[in-house]
């Protein structure tokens, strides 16, 4: 597996890498206050860091509920964060209109999970040149997202990351196969565990998603433990004020107890 660089960091890497923050861009406050936090953490922990947050969420449960700022002040807010951390920043798009704009700011472009099928916004990711980022489809299995990898490669890029974020499991409900890991491993590109996402209930609370967080470091635990090369969490400093999937969130307090518990564990793997 060969190394690539998402900004000033390389990956795969040693320890596993970390891609975190708050689901949605709340406020510049609250993605500076997150981002300057783990960005102090991971410095001590040594540990490769990524921030995320989306500038729009496009899939919300309920029309009603809040998407974010839009694409322009969102990503203005997350090159302003770029510019003051120096940290690397990855987000999200959902139209393929919206890869060439994301690229002149962010580090890392993300397709979506539910979007992964999506051949023009595959496309349209791979050909800005930035590093692509694949969240597995919940209705996908491990090995179809090797035809993922290919429109990626196909259309000029050779930077992608897979991630892995459960499979529905009957209605509102998500499973892990942790087989999957490995299975991705084997198309030659890094592998991440979003312990997050794979503890979501979707659309379990009727107008928007539950979840069951105390499972998040079971989740994380596992991946590291079967080969994963990086981690994917959403953190908040306040889940139960979150403004998107705080019940599936990690409260910031909580971090840096657990990403210790996962470097004993890449230790171990070792």
């Amino acid at each position: 597996m060969e190394r690539f660089k998402i900004g000033n960091i390389y990956v795969p890497s040693e320890p596993f890498f970390l891609i975190a923050g708050p689901c949605v861009i709340e406020s510049l406050e609250l993605v500076l206050e997150v981002g300057g936090f783990l960005k102090e953490l991971t410095e001590k922990l040594g540990i490769p860091y990524i921030f995320k947050a989306s500038f729009d969420k496009a899939n919300r449960t309920s029309i009603d509920s809040f998407r974010g700022p839009g694409i322009e002040r969102g990503l203005e807010i997350l090159k302003e964060l770029k510019d003051k951390l120096s940290i690397p920043v990855t987000t999200d798009i959902h139209e393929p209109w919206q890869a060439e704009k994301a690229a002149k700011v962010v580090d890392l472009i993300q397709i979506p999970a539910f979007l992964s099928r999506q051949t023009d916004l595959l496309v349209s990711a791979a050909r800005t040149g930035k590093p692509v980022s694949i969240k597995k489809g919940q209705f996908l299995s491990p090995w179809d997202m090797k035809k993922a990898v290919e429109k990626i490669e196909r259309s000029g890029g050779n930077k992608i990351i897979l991630i892995e974020r459960g499979t529905f499991f009957g209605y509102g409900n998500l499973v892990v196969d942790f087989r999957s890991i490995p299975i991705m491993r084997k198309f030659g590109y890094p592998v991440v565990i979003d312990a997050t996402h794979s503890v979501q209930k979707p659309s379990a609370l009727g107008n928007r998603s539950g979840g069951e967080p105390e499972f998040i470091m079971t989740i994380a635990s596992a991946g590291i433990a079967v080969g994963a090369d990086g981690v994917f969490m959403e953190v908040h400093p306040r889940p139960n004020e979150a403004l998107s999937d705080g019940a599936n969130s990690m409260p910031l307090e909580n971090v840096e107890e657990n990403l210790k518990k996962l470097l004993k564990l890449w230790e171990a793997r070792k």
